[in-house]
């Protein structure tokens, strides 16, 4: 295990091509995570079609390092205008922008970029502490316990994605379900849904159907939209010295770093939760540990720190469910865990029994990139945050000129640019209508491991695969999920409004 851990960590930063490509995703990650409403499904969306037929290792650090430092940055649009970059940073803008309008700019941004590199840190550690444990575990569980996995993550996400309105997530996670059985029948090899439609035989296209749900709705809000994505002014009360008080608070708080990494990571593992729920349960958890409650809200340094270390803790505890039971952790993962499975890597036991060092790659790419891009950002936030009076109209063309592109570079086939089309038309409903959409690209990953799985169950055991333990454990969290949603949408919402977990 020692060696296997540090060997990854030494192949890591001995491969000048691997550390190239850290040093692009961190650039890159940086950049899409300050600009709001742009956030990281988006960015790892952008990035599949460059990465196609790169290389497995290169290919996984490149998107984990790039989707790992998005919440790195997204806090300087939500400290310095008040405009969050994405749900995880809504609960930093509660006290980040009132430290930016007393003039404490520069120290909130200190604080909250030194935290998040930091969380990111801890909950890589908290990662790797967790393999040992987990793997007996994991080496459990067959073709049945995957099955009900795969259902229980499905339901988990289109709840948690859609907040109380579970009908809307269920109809939108079953409907990538559905379009995941398009293609050869993994029993009879005969096609499916598919007609004389060769293009279609291999399935709906991945890499089109993300970009479709995510990229081009996107760019379209932008460019309908218009002007600058920030109307206000750039504060001229900048000082590095100012950043450096900031950057103090960190170790000065650091119980309460801690306490919000740790809690952050394990939020993390539970599919589905994301980084706004950690968000706003550890800001919750940094008022109620407070001697001084009242200063929340109003300024107080903690309320930007406890955030952005669970936000970026999270990381770290949603790759674990992705990795070793192909199960997002988040819906950003989610993405993510398509873009592995472009690149050939196939979530599983096998993650622990074949391909630990792989692993060990993905949680030393989780530190140095955190690294990385608090060192970028403590020097260039000033001129990073200008990212945020760019003008939509300026630049949705041209991302949506590089997504068709990848859509037809990803397969060569001109057919995926109609699929794009229609695609992109429901997810600009589904944005439009208020409907999450990563349940979507949910249901459409998981469902052939969740058919594979349910063919393999049936050929073992029979039906009688549902009277397993586990299966019987898992077929109870299930019915417990769908039975509390019920519950809940027949009871008005109390929840803070920060609690959603947005698509």
């Amino acid at each position: 295990m020692i060696e296997t851990m540090f060997g990854a960590l030494f192949n890591l930063v001995s491969t000048p091509h691997i550390m190239g490509l850290m040093l692009i995703a961190v650039v890159f990650g940086l950049l899409v995570g300050v600009t709001p409403g742009i956030g990281g499904k988006l960015s790892i969306a952008m990035a599949i079609p460059f990465v196609y037929g790169m290389d497995m290792v290169a290919g996984a650090v490149f998107l984990l390092t790039m989707h790992a430092v998005n919440g790195t940055s997204g806090q300087i649009s939500s400290i310095m205008f008040g405009i969050p970059g994405d749900g995880d940073d809504a609960a930093t803008t509660l006290d980040g922008y009132p430290l930016a309008k007393q003039g404490q700019a520069a120290r909130a941004l200190g604080a909250s970029i030194t935290a998040s590199g930091v969380g990111g840190i801890i909950g890589a550690v908290v990662f790797a502490v967790m393999i040992p444990v987990l793997e007996p575990v994991i080496l459990m569980f067959s073709p049945a316990e995957f099955f009900l996995i795969a259902l229980l993550g499905i339901s988990f996400i289109a709840f948690l994605a859609s907040g109380s309105k579970i009908v809307k997530g269920l109809i939108v996670g079953f409907y990538g379900l559905m379009l995941s059985t398009v293609g050869m029948d993994p029993i009879t090899g005969t096609p499916r849904y598919a007609g004389d439609m060769l293009f279609l035989w291999d399935g709906v296209s991945l890499v089109t159907a993300v970009l479709a749900m995510f990229a081009v709705p996107e760019m379209l809000a932008l460019a309908t939209k218009g002007g600058a994505i920030s109307a206000a002014p750039m504060d001229k009360s900048f000082s590095y010295r100012q950043l450096g008080q900031g950057i103090m608070e960190v170790p000065r708080h650091w119980w309460l770093v801690l306490r919000t990494s740790v809690i952050g990571a394990i939020i993390g593992m539970i599919p589905g939760l994301g980084g706004s729920t950690a968000a706003w349960l550890c800001y919750g958890h940094a008022v109620q540990s407070s001697k001084t409650p009242e200063r929340f809200g109003k300024g107080a340094i903690e309320g930007v720190i406890a955030p952005e270390t669970a936000s970026n803790g999270k990381e770290g505890g949603s790759l674990l469910p992705t990795l070793f039971f192909g199960i997002p952790g988040s819906s950003g993962m989610a993405v993510l865990l398509g873009a592995f499975l472009i690149l050939g890597i196939q979530p599983g036991a096998m993650m622990v029994t074949k391909h630990l060092d792989l692993v060990w790659t993905l949680i030393w790419a989780l530190v140095v990139g955190n690294l990385i891009a608090v060192c970028i950002l403590l020097v260039a936030c000033r001129w990073i945050a200008v990212l945020t009076f760019v003008n939509g109209r300026i630049l949705a063309p041209f991302i949506l000129i590089f997504v068709t592109i990848g859509c037809f570079v990803s397969d060569v086939q001109w057919q995926n640019l109609v699929v794009l089309v229609l695609f992109s038309a429901v997810g600009y409903g589904f944005q439009r209508a208020g409907w999450p959409r990563s349940p979507f690209v949910i249901g459409l990953v998981l469902g052939g491991q969740a058919e594979a799985s349910l063919h393999q169950a049936l050929q073992l055991w029979g039906y009688s695969f549902f009277l397993r333990p586990m299966s019987l454990v898992l077929i109870g969290m299930i019915v417990s999920l769908m039975a509390y949603a019920i519950y809940r949408n027949f009871k008005p919402a109390n929840s803070h409004p920060g609690m959603e977990v947005n698509s």
